[in-house]
């Protein structure tokens, strides 16, 4: 056994030298299956520049949905696209024995494997919105093609199935979901969704006394068209069908192979826009696709896949030294769920919390929920940002800053918006944001009231958990400023947008005191933030810490940026502002000073732990930060957070323990929240609190992992801050100060370091193996 683990050790060494030489192999983490699915639960994602597949084959026969990001409907349900059912003849996938099906991380692509040499694969193109099957079989097949849509007529929703819609438990009127329009055309099937003028949007500006200003309110959903065309070379149409697959209605249009080849090729062109006729849109997307080379696409996809995979990665386990696998799962869970965020690289809309692009039937989430494949619970256009942020924050030290981009694109497109509510409601400046948003920029009308007391206040929501709940924003301008920090990109783009964010607490604060009493600073000259509250979860809170710690930071992080970013005039605003902004709070729990929630509350009304938002996201404790006994402290001894402690879903003690340096802690949940999801598909999560796949689940089990490996205090990098010195692992993240760090540990050594550029090795403090009583006494002035 020794003998064995030294050669393992020697060989290891030896791979070690050519480490900077070459980029990580993931091909270990490449999915095979070796036999069919037995319904859509069980499939498999792929995607793609904008778009997203769930795959399966059940019964002999290939399936996959097809999403595409912004595809919303008049009620704000994100539409699938459709289902296509691919069938062969002779059926070449009948024999199990000779199935395989294999997801290409590498090379962002599905092989499909049958008897006789069959090898059919599904990709898209990154760049421009097309969906590919390619087949090739040792003897000739006909293979047909059916397109099939559940929209094949309008359909009522009722009940719970509204949840899917920005109406939620309770619309004001009848909601349909309208039929869209599908025909055979130029030996293909055409298909779109055409809005509505009139939308969701509409009776929420409404709601929201905004009919005055409704004319400058952002609108991405009225007369929105979306669809496409699929086509075959050498295929016809073949009829319509009809049936039904899991509890829900459809029709299908064929499309068959004119005669029996041994190469066949199938294509999805997509196509979304606004404002126009139909016939205008069909006249686009017919232009783009006879442009369209397959070829060139091909070759572009597969080079962007290898950045993507080139740039960052985390590999655990790498040489499978252990017995269990539970320590090579994280890794290979961790790659997969990336895999599902590089779907969306080129969205006009960000990655959804609640499914992203990859939902299938509801039925498989909850068995009663009996209702069409375009269901999701939290809703389509709705971008709940306690949520948002975790899917976004990962794709920082991945190095993933395109995936980022639609997510803070999005909330520049509301800035207008978000500016006009709080002058027509309070008649100051300054950007205000909701919690629950609208892809349109307004509070979601229910959580909003549709019920509202006579002469309550129209910018507030009427609703015991969202009331009051604005500075999740803060967090986004955090995004928006790591841009810089970690890539050095200008940022010129987002300055006015956090500056409005700021701007709105400083004067609405002080607005709020002025309609109280004649001061509007407290007797230190302070802010006063009442009513405010601490997440969802402490509420009509005064001076919540989640709120002034997200108000410092980015001030803080505001004034470090150059002249070109921040000039004389904004420099000395920041500056009065941060002055106002109230200190952090505290309490004593168990004889030893705690950071508080706040510094009063009337009522706890969620289950989530903002005493501990100034470790994370806000960094103002931490490793190498000062007082860090007094965040363990409260991490390890407040009643609240012990009760809400869970690696479930959205909750994010993992990433508190792995900034506090507790190892065991962030190791014991990190191997829950990262382990295999009880679905087919490893990272296929939840429902969590909301649905399957749960993306905020895979994003704070991402988030966890970095920050147990690499974490930064000014210029100074801590490696391994809360790695177990016996996990195993090959890492390639990303830091301020356009840094890479590329390493890997081999039974409990470091055996390569690499830090690009080399001028930044001086920054790093190697923490592998180091007890928390060494961690305490780190100054990151060292």
């Amino acid at each position: 056994m020794k003998a064995s683990l030294l050669l393992l050790s020697f060989w290891a060494v030896s791979q070690s030298l050519l480490f900077g030489q070459q980029e990580a192999d993931i091909s270990a983490y490449q999915l095979t299956w070796e036999s069919h699915s037995q319904n859509s639960s069980a499939s498999m994602p792929l995607g793609g520049g904008d778009i997203g597949l769930n795959v399966w084959v059940e019964d002999g026969e290939l399936l996959f949905y097809f999403s595409r990001s912004g595809t919303f409907d008049e009620h704000n349900t994100l539409l699938k696209l459709g289902r296509m059912r691919i069938g062969l003849t002779p059926n070449l996938l009948l024999d199990e024995d000779e199935f395989q099906q294999i997801l290409h991380l590498e090379e962002g692509k599905i092989l499909i494997r049958g008897s006789q040499g069959l090898e059919m694969v599904l990709w898209v193109d990154v760049e421009k919105p097309v969906i590919h099957l390619e087949s090739k079989a040792d003897i000739p097949l006909e293979v047909s093609a059916s397109y099939e849509s559940w929209r094949h007529k309008d359909r009522k929703v009722e009940g719970a199935a509204n949840n899917a819609n920005s109406y939620k438990w309770a619309p004001p009127q009848e909601v349909i979901t309208y039929a869209d329009s599908i025909q055979f055309e130029d030996s293909g099937v055409l298909f779109y969704h055409q809005n509505r003028e009139e939308t969701v949007f509409d009776p929420t500006v409404a709601l929201q006394q905004l009919i005055a200003v409704k004319d400058e309110l952002y609108n991405p959903i009225g007369s929105l068209i979306f669809g496409g065309w699929i086509e075959g070379e050498g295929f016809l149409p073949n009829g319509e069908s009809s049936g039904v697959y899991e509890d829900t209605d459809f029709n299908g249009w064929r499309l068959k192979s004119e005669q029996a080849k041994e190469n066949h090729h199938i294509s999805i062109h997509l196509h979304t826009d606004q404002n126009i006729a139909a016939s205008q849109w069909k006249q686009k997307l017919r232009n783009e696709a006879a442009s369209y080379e397959r070829h060139t696409g091909k070759e572009q996809s597969l080079a962007w896949w290898k950045e993507f995979w080139d740039r960052s990665y985390i590999i655990t386990d790498p040489y499978r030294r252990y017995v269990s696998d539970s320590v090579w799962r994280l890794g290979r869970n961790y790659q997969l769920f990336r895999f599902m965020l590089g779907a969306n690289a080129k969205g006009d809309f960000p990655t959804k919390f609640n499914g992203g692009l990859f939902t299938v039937d509801p039925v498989h989430t909850d068995s009663s929920m009996t209702f069409t494949p375009d269901h999701r619970n939290w809703g389509g256009g709705t971008m709940t940002a306690m949520n948002q942020r975790l899917v976004h924050f990962p794709m920082i030290k991945a190095g993933d800053f395109d995936l980022l981009a639609p997510q803070l694109q999005h909330y520049l497109r509301l800035q207008k918006t978000a500016e006009l509510r709080s002058k027509v409601y309070w008649g100051h400046d300054g950007a205000v944001f909701s919690e629950q948003l609208e892809n349109f920029g307004l509070p979601n009308p229910t959580e909003y009231g549709w019920k509202r007391p006579e002469n309550f206040d129209p910018g507030v929501e009427y609703n015991a958990w969202l009331e009051y709940q604005w500075d999740t924003v803060l967090e986004f301008c955090l995004m928006m400023l790591d841009v810089y920090h970690y890539k050095e990109q200008d940022i010129s783009q987002y300055i006015p947008f956090i500056k409005s964010c700021l701007v709105f607490f400083d004067q609405h604060y002080q607005y709020r005191a002025a309609s109280r009493g004649i001061r509007e600073l407290d007797g230190k000259g302070h802010l006063v933030l009442y009513p405010g509250t601490a997440n969802e979860t402490y509420k009509m809170a005064y001076n919540a810490n989640s709120t002034i710690s997200g108000l410092k930071v980015i001030t803080e992080r505001m004034l470090q940026l150059p002249d070109q970013f921040v000039d004389t005039e904004l420099r000395e605003y920041l500056e009065g502002f941060l002055g106002r902004i109230p200190p952090l709070n505290y309490r004593e729990i168990k004889g030893a000073t705690a950071l508080a929630p706040a510094k009063l509350w009337e009522r706890v009304n969620n289950t989530e732990t903002p005493q501990l938002y100034p470790v994370y996201p806000w960094g103002i404790y931490g490793i190498g930060k000062p007082d860090l006994v007094t965040a363990i402290h409260t991490y390890q001894e407040d009643p609240d957070v012990i009760t809400f402690r869970s690696h479930v879903g959205w909750k994010q003690d993992n990433i508190f323990a792995a900034r506090l340096g507790l190892t065991r802690d962030a190791r014991n949940l990190t191997l829950r929240k990262m382990a295999d999801a009880d679905r087919r598909f490893p990272a296929f999560w939840g429902p969590g609190f909301d649905w399957v796949p749960d993306h905020n689940w895979g994003g704070s089990g991402m988030i966890g992992m970095q920050e147990m490996l690499l974490q930064d205090v000014g210029d100074t990098l801590y490696l391994f801050p809360a790695w177990p010195k016996e996990w195993d692992v090959r890492f390639k993240l990303h830091a301020p100060q356009n840094t890479i760090i590329q390493g890997e540990v081999l039974g409990g050594e470091l055996l390569h370091l690499e830090v690009t550029p080399s001028s930044r090795e001086k920054d790093v403090v190697n923490l592998l193996g180091k007890g928390l009583r060494e961690k305490l006494q780190l100054d990151a002035t060292n």
